[in-house]
This record gives structure tokens, sequence and C-alpha cells, in this order.
């Protein structure tokens, strides 16, 4: 028993503290998904499509992950879905986006926060009665009721700290648990009202704009449908859109791009930094300490999208930065091409904005990604790697004593890899699937194309090189080019494999530190 006992604390202390809470947090969301996802895919399969075709059975799963995971990889044709399919889709996206997440993040650390309220009292309750004697009813029944009468064998200086600690245990335990009761109405408010907001402006402009309007008419797509889409799939950072072309088709509504664009930021990069500037003005208005606490200890919430001031507004300053780099870049290069043609400056000014801020992660596109310049699409790859929260911190916060704890590494986390070497697998295993249409069909299928259809479903983004039949080698009577994404034309195989990549990119955030037990030097 001995010998048993040794090995168990051994094995305790090897993984923990990574499988007390990584674990559970991450296979509790791997379920979420992974049963999101079958009851999307039942929902599609039920429904009927638009067109008389039927999809195939194992793409229409891929939409339903893709959807879920808010990863927006294309293997059906968005206009083959009828409007319930697309009701069904908006409710995918609407619970699969990050700050959905973030607020049932919230509900279970309010449940977690009684849980440690009562495991603290009780802890209290031992080291008393161990020092003082006493039974540990007794003191637990005297913390409970605020009973300030204690046994006269104890001293006065006893019965303070316990009416002391009880008070201020108490105390806090109170405002914690108000500030995150107070901080998961805000997420919810901030949550719905600004997709209503959204869907509102797109609608009204959907109506009172004819060349808009005209395309939804003729594309057979109800107004209604369209905007709580489009603003749910932005919103959720997914990139959908119910045009077969996404938005290349309304690339000269400059307006309507201005109206999705600040969706693509505050769902996404800019969530945390616009979630701590409404608690700020409510703190300014209410005056509640409920806000104020929030404010002053954001680290000791817990809450991973409320972030401290200073790093707020970095992260700020290095969405902006990547931005700015990006616009310069892609104007300087793509002014005066092709794509751009048909188009006055002002227009150019908003599309080109506009797709660059989508490479974060959104994936919306108002050009065709196979006519962009190779140099921007390396760009773009390095966007979608990027985390949501990749911020320039020149100023190092101290760590906190749990931080300090995490540096030493448990035997789960020495044997994780990094971010990039999964990623790299996944490619080599998907050139492997696809081997013999890499041969035969080298400009369609090509390992960059590959690494952008990857790294894309990793971000969680969607951007895609598509397929063309016009550069096929051997021409193939048979070929229909298709707005679906490159992904669709590969075989169940490697869609199955971009299936995993979407849900590890999902889940991306509970491996951000593996691989650190290699040393490459």
């Amino acid at each position: 028993m001995m010998n048993l006992s040794f090995f168990g604390r051994k094995l305790q202390h090897l993984f923990s503290p990574y499988f007390q809470f990584n674990f559970n947090s991450f296979f509790i969301q791997l379920c979420y998904f992974m049963i999101m996802s079958v009851f999307g895919y039942l929902g599609l399969k039920v429904s009927k499509p638009k067109t008389y075709v039927k999809p195939k059975n194992f793409d229409l799963f891929y939409t339903s992950v893709s959807a879920s995971t808010v990863s927006s990889m294309t293997a059906i044709e968005m206009e083959v879905f009828s409007n319930s399919q697309l009701v069904l889709i908006t409710f995918l996206m609407f619970f699969g986006g990050e700050v959905f997440i973030s607020l049932l993040e919230l509900v279970f650390a309010r449940f977690n926060n009684n849980n440690s309220f009562t495991s603290m009292k009780n802890d209290y309750s031992v080291k008393v009665s161990t020092n003082n004697s006493l039974p540990i009813k007794k003191v637990n029944d005297q913390i409970e009721l605020g009973l300030v009468s204690i046994p006269n064998h104890h001293s006065s200086q006893d019965q303070n700290q316990v009416i002391d600690v009880n008070y201020d245990i108490n105390n806090k335990h109170i405002l914690r648990s108000n500030s995150l009761k107070y901080l998961s109405h805000v997420v919810l408010g901030y949550f719905l009202v600004l997709q209503f907001v959204g869907t509102f402006l797109v609608s009204m402009y959907m109506s009172f704009i004819p060349s808009a309007r005209q395309v939804l008419r003729e594309k057979g797509i109800k107004t209604l449908t369209f905007s709580l889409f489009t603003i749910v799939s932005t919103f959720a950072s997914c990139g959908y859109v119910p045009t077969n072309e996404n938005m290349i088709v309304f690339k000269k509504n400059s307006e309507l791009l201005l109206i999705i664009l600040p969706y693509i930021l505050l769902g996404n990069t800019l969530y945390a930094p616009c979630l701590r500037f409404v608690i700020w003005v409510l703190e300014k208005i209410t005056k509640r300490e409920e806000f104020s606490y929030l404010l002053k200890n954001s680290k000791e919430i817990g809450f991973g999208h409320l972030l401290p001031a200073l790093h707020s507004w970095l992260l700020v300053a290095t969405v902006l930065g990547f931005n700015i780099i990006q616009f310069v870049i892609f104007c300087s290069m793509e002014w005066g091409t092709q794509i751009t043609d048909g188009l006055n400056p002002y227009q150019k000014f908003v599309a080109s904005l506009f797709q660059i801020t989508n490479a974060r992660h959104s994936g919306e596109s108002v050009f065709d990604l196979s006519t962009i310049s190779s140099a921007i699409l390396v760009l773009f790859v390095v966007m979608m790697y990027l985390p949501p929260y990749t911020t320039f911190m020149p100023i190092m916060d101290h760590k906190t004593e749990n931080e300090a704890k995490r540096d030493k590494r448990s035997l789960v986390e020495c044997l994780l890899f990094s971010q990039l070497s999964y990623l790299v697998i996944f490619i080599i295993l998907i050139c492997i699937t696809e081997n013999k249409s890499l041969r035969e069909d080298p400009l369609n299928f090509n390992v960059f194309n590959i690494t952008i259809e990857v790294i894309s479903a990793y971000g969680n983004v969607g951007f895609s090189m598509g397929y063309s039949c016009a550069r096929q080698l051997k021409a193939n009577g048979s070929c229909k080019d298709l707005w679906v994404g490159f992904s669709g034309k590969w075989s169940n195989k490697g869609k199955f494999i971009l299936i995993l990549v979407m849900f590890f990119g999902r889940l991306k955030k509970f491996n951000m530190k593996g691989g650190k037990a290699w040393d490459l030097s």
C-alpha cells in the first residue's frame, strides 16, 4: 500500500496541474464542438437543399464541422443550401463563436468560484480545529452563523482571528461572485446587442440600395437571412456568406463593407480591449464596486478575455500595426492590377482594407486569392497562423505565483509538440493522401496551396486558393468550375485530416506552450 500511495503521488505530481484544469476544459470543449457538429450534420441531412442534387453526406459533415469551429472551409457551394439550412448554419456559428464560448466559460467560473469558497472555508476550519482542538463541525457552524461565542478555553486573540477571517472570506467571496455575475451580464449584452445592431444595419442597407437588393433577388436569398447570417458569421470570425462568391459580388458596395468591417475585430482580435472599455464606461457611469474590482483584478478573475490595461493597449497597437503593414504592402502591389479593375479609388481603399483585415481571422474575401501576388499570400499565411491575442509586449508584467509554478513542466507538457510541428505533420499527411493529384494536377495541387489551406483551417479563417479547371495540365471535359474551396476537391481522407486541423485550431489555446521541452541550440 505504501508503494502504491507513493506511486500515485508521483503520477499526480507529474501530470498536475495540466490535467486538473487544462485537460478537463479541453475535453469539455472538444465534446461540445463534436456534438454540435454531429447535430448540425443531421440537421443538414434531413432538411432539403435548394437544388435537386443532394450534396454528399461527408461534405455535409465537413460543412457542419467548419461552421461549428467557425473555420468556413467550403466543400459545397453556399447557394445550394435552402433558407432553413442557412438558418441552421447560422445557429452553428452563433454557438461556436469565441464570444459565446467565453460566456459559457464565465458560467463555469461562477460555479467554480462557489466551490472554491466552500473549500477555502473548510480548509480554514480544519486549521482552526487542529490548532485549538475544537471539533471541525463546531467551527464550521460558528463560521456559518457568525457566532462570536467561543469556548472559554480559547484566548480572545483566537476569537478575533475566527471572526476577522470569516468576515474577510465572506466579503471577498461576495465581491468576487457579484463581479463575475456582472461580467457575464456585460459579455451577454455585448454579444447580443452588437449582433442585433449589425443585423439591423445590414438589413436596412440591403433594403434601400438597389444594386445590393438585386443581387439577393437574383440568387433567391432572403434579406433577413442574409443579414443575420453574415453578421453572425463575421462576429464569430467564421467567414461564411450565403452567396457562392462570398463578398466578391459586393466589392463595389463600400458602405456594406464598412458596416461589416468592425465586426471582424469586435468578435476576435479586439474583443478583449473592447470588453475592458465597456466595463470602464459602465464603472464611470454606475460607480459600481464590482466593475472597479474587474478592472483592478483582471488577472485574479482568471477570465482570458479580460486583460490588464497595459496589455489591452499593446494589443490594440499590435492589431493596428499588423493591419497597417498588410494594407501598405497590399496596396503597393495590387492597387493597379487586374483584381481592382472597375473600382474607383475609394472602392479600392475600402475593399483592400476589408481584405487584409479578414486575414485575422474571419476569412471573408472581396478578391479571388488565386489572383493575388505570392508575396501577399505568404504574408496572409503568417497572419492566419498568429493567435488572435498576439501582442508586442516590450514591457513584461511580473509573473503571478501560479504562472511561476507553471514554469515547472509536467510530463505531459514535455511530450507535447509545438503548434508549428503539428501543422507540418498535417501538411505531410495531406500530401500523402493527395499524392496522385499532386503528380497529375500540379498547378492546382501543390504544396503551397495545401499549406495555405491547412494554415487557414488551423487559424479558423477560411481563405482558400480554390480550384480552377483552366489550370489543369491534362484537360478534363467533365471538370466543372465550382465556387468551393480548394479542399472541396480533395479526397475524403484529405478532408478528414483537415477536419482534425479545424478542431485542433479551434482548441489551440490549450497547447500554446507546447514544444518548450525541445532545445534547438
